[in-house]
């Protein structure tokens, strides 16, 4: 078999199967719920104790109270990345929050939100 043909069927293949995983909902990161956000956080940080996990109404983020202080968790692809809120800073979006964080690895965050659970949890980082 030619090595173009070979190519296209190896390259359509592929494509084909990403595209069915896709249609059939299976590319989709799982949301957040509270035992979830607080599993993530303790991933990324196993020495730290959760005392509250409130994640936001599509699940794609959640707010944590820990021992060390305040922190947030949010989705990355199919993984999660977890960060303290030490110094950082929220800045109102049309989508919800853009939170600025004093980590050069994550240094901006937009967290999709609703109007109400933007300010709300505008309020809770002043806290």
């Amino acid at each position: 078999m030619p090595l173009e043909i070979l190519l296209v069927l190896v390259v359509g293949g592929i494509a084909c199967i990403a595209l069915a995983l896709h249609l059939l909902g299976l590319s989709a990161a799982p949301g957040f719920d509270a035992a979830g956000a607080r599993d993530a956080w303790l991933r990324h940080f196993p020495q730290d104790a959760v005392t509250d996990a409130a994640p936001s109404r599509d699940g794609r983020a959640a707010r944590i109270e820990a021992a060390s202080g305040k922190g947030i968790v949010w989705r990355f692809g199919a993984d999660s990345v977890a960060r303290p809120l030490a110094g950082a800073r929220a800045e109102p979006h049309k989508t919800g929050l853009i939170l600025r964080l004093p980590d050069y690895a994550a240094p901006r965050v937009r967290l999709t939100l609703t109007p109400e659970e933007a300010r709300a949890w505008a309020r809770w980082m002043q806290t």
